[in-house]
């Protein structure tokens, strides 16, 4: 890389952190093999979330307000749709690739500082391919550009409740009531989320359910009976590709899992730089809503789960069950989002392959969006962790959820082309 073009890298690296990069002279591998630095970046961030061992609760608000950033930088240079919380213009004559790639880099590296080492020659490297020389004065105005939209998106978040301090948790002991569960202790996880600003809902509890069936019903039944046979980690009945699904969904987060299934699809279907920044916007915004209003609907009804209810000391589960509240089905509810956003983009019955960082070289592929949320379903039966009824509900709350994101947030402004 040219001398000018380290100077240039260095100088914003400075001005927004306080400290240098070590430039690298080759792409990093930690980005995706895409010349779509909105794409790259992406993958990028999904690295820096594997690093840092992100919960898949916590993946889906971080990587809304990374994408937030990304677009928001990326269209309000040439301005094609609303924004989703910065409405400045973008400098004129700036590059909307430099304002992903500092968009996306402030991002990460406000949100995961000890990381920043990585970070920096991941910038450096996104910059060297990106500007050639190192002359061009648009690299600079997009990349400080980038920086400011995303400065103003973390301290948005910084500020939606999701650090707060829970309330103290009051639980019950009756029948149905959620009690805490092997492998953890204390009150139920992640009850912040109930009660964080959502991106695109009116409150966390626009979409919320009418709650789990009674446990007298026939419905509570035969999903109880489902999970005790199917979920069971001595299951007779459960296959191993069944048990594989399980793991297959468990073992990575639904942030990474779809984000990946985005980021194919936007290549394959060749989206442009503006198209894939909207694109990654709505599917994770899309999730971080879903969790938001999934986890309202779990501190509501406070349901117990499958190793509870089933009550008897002699059934585990196949998986240590996740140590909050069962109703509605957390990974349901963020994967029907995800693949709702997904089907308005390519089409319901688009065929697709996902991927598991927690099953190496195990792949699934799908022709059809439903399919592999109804796969999702199963996962977390198979899994022991969920009732069937829990999935569906989750599934309907996903949807319109994302359908809600999708007609109120990002809407077209100019007939341009992207």
């Amino acid at each position: 890389m040219k001398r000018s073009l380290v100077l240039s890298v260095l100088a914003f690296v400075v001005a927004i952190s306080g400290s240098a990069a070590a430039p690298g002279g080759m792409l990093s591998a930690r980005a995706a093999d895409s010349s779509n630095v909105v794409i790259a970046w992406n993958a990028t961030m999904l690295a820096t979330f594997a690093t840092a061992n992100v919960s898949a609760p916590a993946a889906t608000r971080l990587g809304a307000i990374v994408q937030a950033a990304v677009f928001d930088a990326v269209n309000a240079i040439e301005p094609r749709y609303t924004p989703i919380h910065v409405s400045s213009a973008g400098p004129h004559g700036a590059s909307r690739e430099a304002a992903a790639i500092g968009a996306a880099y402030t991002a990460l590296v406000s949100l995961f500082p000890a990381q920043k080492p990585a970070l920096d020659a991941d910038l450096a490297a996104s910059v060297a391919a990106l500007s050639g020389d190192g002359t061009n004065p648009t690299i600079a105005r997009g990349l400080n550009w980038g920086n400011t939209v995303a400065t103003q998106i973390v301290a948005w978040r910084a500020t939606d409740g999701f650090s707060a301090t829970p309330p103290t948790y009051l639980g019950g002991t009756a029948p149905g009531d959620w009690q805490p569960t092997p492998g953890g202790s204390g009150p139920p996880k992640f009850r912040t989320l109930a009660t964080t600003t959502p991106f695109a809902m009116t409150s966390p509890s626009q979409f919320r359910p009418a709650g789990p069936p009674a446990l007298d019903s026939v419905s509570y039944t035969t999903d109880l009976n489902e999970v005790k046979a199917f979920g069971s980690a001595t299951s007779t009945v459960r296959t191993t590709y069944q048990t594989e699904t399980a793991k297959f969904w468990q073992l990575d987060t639904a942030t990474a899992i779809w984000d990946r299934v985005a980021d194919s699809l936007a290549q394959e279907n060749h989206l442009d730089l503006l198209r894939s920044a909207r694109l990654l916007a709505l599917v994770n915004v899309a999730q971080a809503d879903a969790a938001i209003a999934v986890w309202d609907a779990k501190n509501t009804f406070n349901f117990w789960r499958p190793v509870t209810a089933i009550g008897d000391p002699a059934w585990a589960p196949l998986m240590v069950t996740p140590y909050f509240q069962e109703y509605p089905s957390g990974h349901s509810g963020v994967s029907s989002a995800a693949a709702t956003v997904l089907a308005s983009f390519f089409g319901s019955d688009a065929e697709f392959t996902a991927t598991s960082n927690g099953v190496p070289g195990v792949e699934r592929s799908f022709t059809s969006f439903p399919d592999a949320v109804a796969q999702v379903a199963d996962a977390r039966v198979f899994a022991g962790f969920h009732f069937r009824f829990s999935c569906d509900d989750a599934t309907r709350m996903g949807l319109l959820v994302a359908n809600y994101a999708e007609s109120t947030l990002m809407q077209r402004v100019s007939e341009q082309g992207d």
